[in-house]
């Protein structure tokens, strides 16, 4: 609201300038930049378009899967993707439309359909009344295929990490919607997850009826970082950035993971860190307290979506480390300490081979890594566990999760004996 005095003065509790950003949207996660900023996925763009590209001639759209590790850039290039060829499809005289669904909060059948439902109805001129709440999810699905009858010709939905689903029917309702004459309607379904082990997961009915490609996205390299992250200097006001800035962050994204979401956010944090302290520049301290942030903030994103049971293994794993000279440890090993937190924790058990589970996600996420090894004649080969992340970092994350606070918490654990005592090694 305009100053009423006509002054020119603003609230002198605010300041008219933010001091180190210019347009901060640019460093948000949700944030889809235009074509120009998105740097070193030509080919992921390509493969995702010849699958999704049929809608742009009113013909059906393939299904497609795409795996990849966080910050490798497929929400970010299925959004895309999914926005030109809608725009081309309605420059052909098309009727196509994009509906993005975040599986981690529609996390039942029920949530996603009643989501993709009302998206739908104010993405036209929809005039039923669609309950938010008091129906079942197949009068969502009736709304679901009227609309897309009524108004629509072809439709793209993204359905971002749909390993968080409880249920994944809804793969094989929109899949088989025309086949089973509820509507005539194209559905284009690209799913997106962080695990690939997700397809394991499927019933064998869905999976046919789903029938789609695979895609991976491999994470980026430290040079195609900088490329990233110089295009969105414009988020800063001029001088913030140091002739180095860009380049440490990078550095220290690409060493560990190829994450281009933290790529950014340690920019972001670092950012933050020095406006709260009135600073007008970002320097290397800055970036290096951003990293542990954003590191912490990675590993409990990482973890979010994951059972009890792999916070359980993580922290066992990382008390080990924190407690041991080694930073190698066996399954057995991991399982012993693991059995001990849960047992601290209040939680039952799951079995060895359920922790191994637990572990090769972890590995695949880049949380640790695995390795195989020979114990000779006597104890046959192995797997050897360490972590890529600080072990600090994820015993803050895991510990931020209300049921596990009960666990011991860094200083206790880098004191031998304070473990040994809280957990009567």
């Amino acid at each position: 609201m305009p100053n009423e005095g006509g002054n020119g003065i603003g609230d002198p509790l605010f300041v008219d300038q933010d001091p180190i950003f210019t347009r901060k949207e640019l460093l948000h996660v949700g944030h889809v930049p235009g074509e120009d900023r998105i740097v070193g996925r030509d080919s992921e763009i390509e493969s995702v378009a010849e699958e999704t590209g049929a809608v742009v001639r009113g013909d059906p759209p393939n299904n497609v899967m795409i795996y990849g590790k966080t910050g490798t850039g497929k929400s970010l290039v299925s959004r895309h993707v999914a926005s030109r060829a809608k725009n081309a499809a309605q420059s052909n005289g098309v009727s196509c439309d994009v509906l993005y669904v975040d599986c981690s909060e529609a996390d039942t059948e029920t949530r996603a359909t009643r989501q993709i439902a009302t998206r739908l109805k104010h993405q036209t001129n929809y005039g039923q009344n669609i309950p938010h709440r008091g129906v079942g999810t197949m009068e969502y699905y009736r709304h679901i295929w009227s609309i897309l009858d009524l108004h629509l010709d072809a439709v793209l939905i993204i359905l971002d990490e749909i390993d968080k689903l409880a249920n994944p029917n809804i793969l094989m309702q929109l899949s088989r919607a025309r086949e089973a004459q509820k509507t005539e309607c194209y559905i284009g379904i690209i799913g997106i997850s962080n695990k690939i082990q997700y397809k394991d997961q499927l019933d064998e009915r869905i999976d046919s009826s789903f029938g789609h490609r695979e895609l991976f996205f491999h994470p980026y390299d430290a040079e195609q970082l900088q490329d990233i992250m110089r295009n969105r200097t414009d988020a800063f006001q001029p001088g913030v950035l140091g002739s180095g800035t860009i380049e440490l962050c990078a550095a220290l994204a690409a060493k560990k993971h190829g994450d281009a979401r933290k790529a950014i956010d340690i920019l972001k944090e670092a950012g933050e860190l020095a406006r709260r302290n009135g600073d007008s520049k970002i320097t290397d301290g800055y970036i290096t307290e951003a990293q542990n942030v954003a590191e912490i903030n990675r590993v409990e994103e990482l973890t979010s979506g994951g059972t009890v049971h792999a916070k359980l293994a993580l922290y066992a794993l990382s008390s080990l480390v924190l407690t041991n000279p080694q930073d190698r440890f066996s399954t057995r090993e991991v399982y012993k300490r693991y059995e001990q937190m849960c047992e601290l924790a209040g939680y039952d058990s799951v079995t060895e081979n359920g922790l191994y589970k637990q572990l090769k996600e972890q590995a695949f996420l880049g949380v640790i890594e695995s390795t195989k090894t020979g114990g000779g004649r006597s104890q046959g080969s192995f797997l050897l566990y360490r972590l890529v992340t600080n072990p600090e970092h994820i015993v803050k994350a895991v510990r931020r999760d209300s049921g596990l606070k009960v666990l011991p918490s860094i200083t206790n654990l880098k004191d031998l004996g304070n473990v040994q005592k809280e957990l009567s090694i």
